[in-house]
């Protein structure tokens, strides 16, 4: 690892008044989460039944639920996954009074589990359910326990507060993301290819001169960072804290 990068990127990340992280599900991987285009990605598997945009998508979810269910526990939920030292080192700053913003494409809530509070999960969170008949709020306990569709008392289905293929995103959360970006001062990017939108380009909207990129093959974004990593996330994000916290 370059030291001297290491070394900016500390100062950086000291000299900031305003940081926000935007994270994919290369941030999860050293959790023992699978990502999606990496050669060991979910894309790569051959997996039984639907490609995994089919089987987890809405139209799916709503003619298929059974299948929906069957492959959404087996692909997406990881209920055994703990925050590496990527989600620790960013809980970490933010407890040291550092202003820190996380945007996250993945839904497994690691950020929170390692005590980040100031989370903005664009693609929603597998830990919130909800009765799409009563809406009742549910827990990712009530989904695993069941088998099949899981129910809700009232009897019907509960869903996870996902977004799943063929759904728009949240414009509140997306509107939320946009401001944090567009007013920070220091942009990390990891563990994320950059190329799936509209959360790729959220980067457009940031004006504060510092993006770093820490991602271990090249994004169509990798022009515009004033850092570049190439190793993996935990080690330069716990390295580049290291005397911060």
């Amino acid at each position: 690892m370059d030291a001297r990068a290491l070394a900016t990127l500390s100062r950086w990340i000291k000299e900031s008044g305003s940081l926000v992280f935007l994270g994919g599900a290369g941030t999860s991987t050293e959790s023992g989460i699978p990502d999606f285009r990496s050669k060991d990605g979910l894309y790569e598997q051959e997996l039984k039944g639907p490609a995994p945009e089919e089987a987890l998508s809405y139209n799916h979810f709503i003619h298929q639920p059974r299948d929906f269910f069957e492959h959404y526990r087996g692909l997406l939920i990881h209920p055994e996954a703990r925050p590496n030292g990527l989600h620790h080192a960013l809980a970490g700053l933010e407890k040291s009074g550092k202003t820190v913003t996380i945007i996250t494409q993945n839904i497994d809530g690691l950020h929170q589990m390692a005590g980040s509070r100031r989370v903005l999960e664009i693609h929603g969170s597998a830990h919130r359910n909800y009765c799409m008949k009563c809406h009742r709020a549910w827990s990712l306990e009530a989904v695993l326990d069941q088998e099949g569709v899981p129910r809700c008392a009232c009897g019907g289905i509960i869903r996870p507060d996902v977004v799943l293929y063929g759904e728009m995103l949240d414009e509140g959360v997306l509107e939320a993301s946009v401001e944090a970006v567009s007013q920070a001062d220091l942009m990390i990017v990891g563990g994320t290819s950059l190329v799936v939108y509209p959360a790729a380009g959220l980067v457009d909207y940031f004006k504060g001169g510092r993006l770093v990129i820490i991602n271990e093959t090249p994004t169509p974004f990798d022009d515009r960072a004033s850092l570049i990593f190439r190793e993996k996330i935990s080690e330069v994000m716990t390295k580049g804290v290291a005397d911060i916290e």
